[in-house]
């Protein structure tokens, strides 16, 4: 029997599962279509002639002895024109179509293409006909978005050959563009091309990271920074502020395309997501942020099998921009949320359980989601390269760090940017922890950040860390015998590590400059607080008293310099640093003086 022709029943339903007979000569991870209504599933199991499906729709009213039919054709998505602007759910179905379909409730069974099948869009032709062409060869371009120019490539699939026909026009993206001759056949392309979900899309070569992924945000740029192709994670507690950072990553982050992925996560932070980046501009062009913005839409109250699909969806249609040459970044928000559907399937299948209930493959389904990401030499384009970033967030209950999904998630990813709910209580943003967060890229960045940055940005960060670190001690003595049994110094070095949490590691999401801070200004203000620290070390030594040093003047001009607007920095900066020596001075020859 053909797969096509591979029509089955329902023998059982159990919520998003369901068990259908008579489905030999199917496949795993076939798509099928279950019930009268025609509801979308995924064979995940097969014995024999019967197949376990997990279902993407809600599966009340669906009952035995209805038909499954599969469609011989594993879950994928569309790739073309149009991705860019779109909002999709976990399935690729675009929302706005579905609405105006269907109205505020999407109808089971419906079956809408990912991508606008009729519009048209001007393709131009990079090559001509007699070019020889391989898989992954840009054959011309389409201008998505004013930000995206769409590279039409040669499929992956398809061997050496050359152009027969190629000629520019307004085509639709089933339209064939191009025609190509191998081994004595055509092969006609359109813009459109089918991949399934959990396929990675084939590479040249994967590279080692060299350039950071800037987010603006100090306490990640400057501490724990990521690389462009580097992978992160960000566990946190209910309140600590996971949401507010993935918006501001994908905000600000130095990316070509943001692909946001909402996997689970409560309606109103969606809506928010959906409300807010419409309205947002693009900090490098002021257009719009959803000219370069991918979202996938899929809440907890959907259908619990379809978070596990979202993920897949949204990191192939990643994989496709950056196969064009370009840097991606996606936000997962959130991972435990898909840990969650997996298990509800597993226990579902009545599988072995493991640690929590979670299915004994929770590690390996990660590890195969977050090794996507990486910096590569894409196919059929010479040196080109393109990059991956995976950024997931972990919603532990009750911030408990050591539940399966958190370490599992740590074992892959070369971040960790912890949050801590005590600090979100005490309004601190990011509440990223800065003594137990961590990023394996930071050595390998350091060359990038002498660069960029300033030549000694790796060692003032480190100086900073220190000081951090020594706070934490010194807070437990002052906490046991109080302030006044530390040494001057010792003060010294707590009141430099109050001005880099509050002047430097905190920043404000909503504030129109703090928002976002450039690496120059970034370097400038930890120059000023470190310098201000060493300086005032030596007028320890001269005999200055530490309550002259904390009481400075300066010291405030410091405090609003995370506020002061970029094209006013270098002025304003270059007077903190001579009001430091000009102060201290200041004090210094006083203290000389009465003596």
């Amino acid at each position: 029997m053909s797969t096509s022709q591979v029509k089955g029943q329902i023998t059982k339903v159990s919520g998003p599962l369901v068990i259908a007979s008579g489905m030999a000569g199917s496949r795993m991870y076939d798509v099928v279509r279950v019930g009268t209504m025609g509801v979308v599933g995924e064979i995940i199991e097969l014995r024999g002639d019967t197949a376990s499906i997990q279902v993407y729709e809600e599966t009340s009213g669906v009952g035995p002895w209805e038909p499954v039919v599969s469609t011989a054709a594993p879950l994928s998505v569309e790739l073309g024109p149009g991705l860019i602007g779109a909002i999709y759910d976990g399935i690729q179905r675009p929302l706005n179509v579905i609405a105006n379909m269907a109205g505020s409730y999407i109808a089971r069974g419906l079956e809408v293409p990912g991508l606008d099948h009729e519009k048209k869009w001007h393709f131009v032709p990079r090559v001509k006909p007699g070019d020889k062409v391989s898989a992954g060869t840009i054959l011309g371009v389409v201008q998505e978005t004013p930000l995206v120019e769409h590279r039409v490539m040669v499929p992956p699939s398809v061997p050496d050959a050359i152009v027969k026909s190629i000629s520019e026009g307004d085509y639709t993206v089933v339209e064939t563009v191009a025609v190509l001759e191998a081994g004595g056949r055509e092969i006609p392309v359109t813009m459109l091309q089918k991949w399934p979900v959990r396929e990675s899309r084939p590479v040249k070569e994967k590279l080692p990271p060299k350039e950071q992924l800037v987010t603006g945000q100090r306490v990640i740029d400057a501490f724990f920074p990521i690389a462009k192709g580097g992978t992160a994670c960000v566990p946190g507690p209910f309140g600590s502020g996971k949401t507010v950072i993935q918006h501001q990553l994908a905000k600000w982050a130095n990316a070509d395309i943001i692909v946001y992925i909402g996997c689970g996560e409560r309606g109103n932070e969606m809506t928010d997501v959906l409300l807010e980046f419409p309205e947002l501009k693009d900090p490098r062009s002021g257009r719009p942020l959803m000219e370069r913005t991918v979202l996938v839409a899929n809440t907890s109250n959907m259908p619990v099998a379809a978070r596990e699909a979202s993920i897949y969806t949204g990191i192939t249609i990643a994989e496709y921009y950056r196969d064009m040459g370009y840097d991606v970044a996606i936000m997962a928000d959130s991972t435990s949320r898909w840990a969650e559907a997996m298990r509800e399937i597993s226990g579902r299948l009545e599988e072995m359980p493991g640690e929590e209930g979670y299915p004994a493959y929770l590690g390996s389904r990660l590890a195969e989601f977050y090794e996507r990401a990486g910096r590569v030499r894409v196919l059929g384009q010479g040196d080109t390269e393109g990059a991956l970033s995976v950024i997931g967030a972990v919603s532990p209950q009750g911030g408990d760090l050591s539940e399966p999904v958190t370490q599992a998630t740590l074992r892959i990813v070369k971040v960790f940017w912890g949050l801590d709910d005590r600090l979100a209580a005490r309004k601190h943003f990011p509440a990223i922890n800065w003594l137990t967060s961590y990023s394996l890229y930071t050595e390998r960045l350091d060359e990038y950040f002498r660069a960029s940055a300033g030549p000694d940005f790796p060692e003032m960060r480190d100086e900073a860390m220190s000081i951090l670190q020594q706070e934490a001690e010194l807070s437990e003595i002052v906490r046991l015998v109080g302030i006044d049994s530390l040494s001057p110094r010792q003060r010294m070095i707590l009141d430099t590590a109050k001005s880099l949490r509050e002047d430097f590691l905190y920043q404000s999401a909503f504030h129109e400059v703090d928002t976002y801070c450039s690496q120059k200004k970034q370097y400038g203000i930890l120059q000023a607080i470190l310098t201000l620290h060493h300086k005032a070390l030596q007028a320890l030594d001269e005999g200055v008293r530490v309550e002259r040093i904390t009481s400075l003047p300066v010291k405030e001009q410091i405090a609003r310099a995370r506020v002061t607007p970029e094209e006013e920095w270098d002025a304003v900066h270059q007077r903190i640093m001579a009001a430091i020596s000009a102060e201290i001075e200041a004090e210094t020859a006083g203290v000389k003086d009465r003596r």
